[in-house]
């Protein structure tokens, strides 16, 4: 049994610590959103704080690998812990040498061994991670209620609890990974509504993921964040349409180019048409800017 200061259990910043090396994106808000989505169910103090015991820290080894290495939506993993598809001890994650059948193990051929106690782990490495904040930081925002600072078990609200949505953590996605509809509102930090109206316009456009069911790729993912933003700066939905429409223009426009390059079965000519498109990308970049900057000089001179 892990033990964190004598307590018995882990803090949910310390099982952070523990799993930072091996899983450098993970971040604290989404083990929270794992426990959200009934993956993980760890016990809690009486004053609200998540307790985490070696069981806790297995089983999310084993969700974080399957989403990293096989690509599964959190449902689906889910629904095979469930069934006793995929093994939630993670045993086939220890197998010596990391040499395994199983699509779960770790194809690393020297893995690690796992720390067993939370002083393995420096705590400059949460401290320093970009999802993690300092223990007194955490303190002194989560120990404060409406009606003043919680003492010992009297506070009612649970202290790590989620983020509201739009403070949520919104980090980055893995290509290939695919998100479904809470996923993706939880990772961009977004509400079902905005996403409905970024929908109807088509500014994100999910792709059937199976079964009728929208998933959404690391490129939804990007067009996501900065379009919840405009529209909670003020700017309605349809007029973000007119950003994929000149897109899509863009686009037509480099296709004339390299279309015919890749159509030829030349290696050289085909890798020289992906170069060439790579170059107009970005000069297309920088032209869309310089214009923007040029179009808008006369408001920031004034």
């Amino acid at each position: 049994m892990v033990e964190a200061n004598g307590s018995g259990y882990l803090s949910i910043g310390e099982v952070l610590g523990l799993l930072l090396e091996e899983f450098p994106d993970v971040t604290i808000s989404k083990i929270r959103f794992l426990e959200s989505q009934g993956l993980i169910s760890p016990e809690r103090t009486a004053s609200g704080y998540r307790k985490f015991y070696d069981d806790d820290v297995d089983l999310l080894r084993v969700i974080l690998t399957e989403q990293r290495q096989n690509f599964l939506p959190l449902r689906v993993i889910k629904n095979r812990l469930e069934s006793g598809e995929i093994d939630r001890t993670g045993e086939h994650l220890r197998d010596g040498d990391g040499a395994t059948d199983d699509p779960v193990g770790d194809p690393a051929p020297d893995p690690a061994p796992a720390p067993s106690t939370p002083t393995d782990v420096p705590s400059t490495a949460v401290a320093s991670h970009p999802a993690a904040r300092a223990r007194t930081d955490i303190d002194a925002s989560e120990t404060t209620t409406a009606s003043g600072p919680a003492e010992g078990g009297s506070r009612t609200d649970a202290p790590d609890e989620p983020a509201p949505p739009q403070r949520t953590a919104a980090g980055q996605l893995l290509p290939g990974v695919l998100l479904d509809r809470d996923e993706l509102c939880a990772m961009v930090g977004m509400t079902d509504g905005e996403l409905d109206q970024l929908e109807n316009f088509g500014v994100i456009q999910p792709t059937d993921g199976g079964g009728g069911a929208p998933v959404y790729g690391d490129d939804a993912v990007e067009v996501a964040k900065p379009a919840c933003a405009f529209l909670r700066a003020g700017i309605d939905a349809r007029h973000l349409r007119t950003f994929r429409t000149a897109a899509e223009r863009e686009v037509s426009l480099y296709e004339q180019i390299i279309t015919p390059r890749f159509r030829q079965r030349n290696p050289e000519a085909r890798a020289e048409a992906l170069a060439t498109l790579r170059e107009l990308d970005a000069l297309g970049a920088k032209l869309r800017a310089a214009l923007t900057k040029q179009a808008l000089g006369p408001h920031f001179r004034s």
